[in-house]
């Protein structure tokens, strides 16, 4: 763990654009999260607002304000928000200033990197902190071209995949990498965003930062390296973006890199439109279904379900639904656990021994 940390996320925390403050209340193994900030929820408990159970975190109007209440200071300030384009909103920037000059580490997953603003920059070296920019792509020199070598990986690999752009695909294979691993199947996730690197996952890359010619690569590698360091059963996939999505199309360098046995794919049955994007209606979930099977020439095995904008009855009138529709099992993990999956899962293990 790297140290104590506020989670900035200013008008956002519990949305999409907030994903990243969202996921780093829920679990994160790189910092202890001691606050997050969002003057529209000030003075309410993160978990509370976020999942309906309290977990701790309080919220706070601002950072000063976050100063003033903490008993200790924090090592760290990272920016919670995933904006589209990934750029620091101007709004930002008095609390990433203000935590740099009162000794705080800042550390981003924005494509605008905090190292590269001179005005950062200069307080950072004036105070003495760093500023990491989680999705500076490493030299080429580092980077590896896909071989063929994941053919020698004998765990069942599963992509965790979903129908859109921040529909909850990472805290659903966050959650199920947990319920294996409690379940006694020894399971290691491949993260492959920002969030992901910030909540402290042990192998992956990030994808929308690299060289397109390295994407399938550095898939393969950290799906290799799992293998070869953990000699896990199970290796999880963490998705990105949505396989028919107009700004963020992903999940097919996923399929075609990581081998995979099966897909995992999440939905929010009440979004009607993309993500951000209120021209772009979404892709019917039958469709999401039949092209990632043709693609993968693998079986989604199961469905898991964003309940955003549903009451908890409809959800469960959901997953009775769509299991008989589709014959998959189908799971909300925020409300209902993870153990229909892990059920499927040990029967796909005991099949391919």
């Amino acid at each position: 763990m790297d140290g104590s940390a506020i989670v900035y996320c200013e008008g956002a925390f519990a949305t999409p654009i907030g994903k990243t403050a969202n996921g780093l209340v829920r679990f994160t193994a790189r910092y202890q999260v001691v606050g997050v900030i969002d003057s529209t929820k000030a003075g309410r408990d993160a978990g509370e607002v976020l999942d309906g159970k309290p977990n701790g975190i309080p919220i706070f109007s601002s950072f000063a304000n976050a100063i003033e209440q903490l008993k200790v200071q924090p090592q760290f300030l990272v920016i919670g928000l995933a904006p589209d384009g990934g750029r620091l909103p101007e709004s930002a920037r008095q609390a990433v200033k203000q935590a740099i000059a009162a000794g705080l580490n800042a550390d981003s997953g924005l494509h605008e990197f905090l190292s590269d603003d001179p005005e950062f920059a200069a307080l950072a070296e004036q105070h003495q902190v760093k500023l990491r920019d989680v999705r500076r792509t490493p030299p080429r020199s580092q980077l590896h071209f896909f071989t063929g070598k994941i053919e020698q990986v004998k765990a069942l690999k599963l992509a965790v995949l979903g129908t859109d752009s921040a529909i909850g695909k990472r805290t659903t294979a966050v959650k199920l990498n947990q319920a294996l691993n409690a379940a006694g199947i020894k399971s290691e996730l491949i993260g492959t965003g920002q969030t992901s690197w910030l909540q402290g996952v042990k192998y992956g890359l990030l994808l929308d930062s690299l060289v397109n010619d390295f994407v399938t690569g550095e898939i393969e590698h950290a799906v290799y390296e799992a293998w070869g360091n953990e000699r896990p059963q199970v290796i999880l996939l963490e998705g990105q973006g949505s396989i028919a999505h107009p700004a963020y199309p992903g999940g097919f360098e996923l399929i075609a890199a990581g081998r995979v046995d099966g897909v995992i794919l999440q939905h929010a049955p009440a979004r009607k439109v993309y993500d951000g994007f209120d021209d772009y209606p979404m892709s019917p979930l039958e469709r999401e279904i039949q092209i990632l099977e043709l693609l993968a020439q693998k079986p989604v095995i199961a469905l898991t379900i964003n309940h955003e904008s549903m009451t908890e009855s409809e959800v469960r009138s959901t997953i009775a639904d769509y299991e008989t529709r589709y014959g998959k099992p189908t799971t909300d993990v925020l409300l209902e656990g993870c153990d229909k999956l892990v059920s499927l899962i040990r029967s796909m293990l005991e099949t391919k021994h």
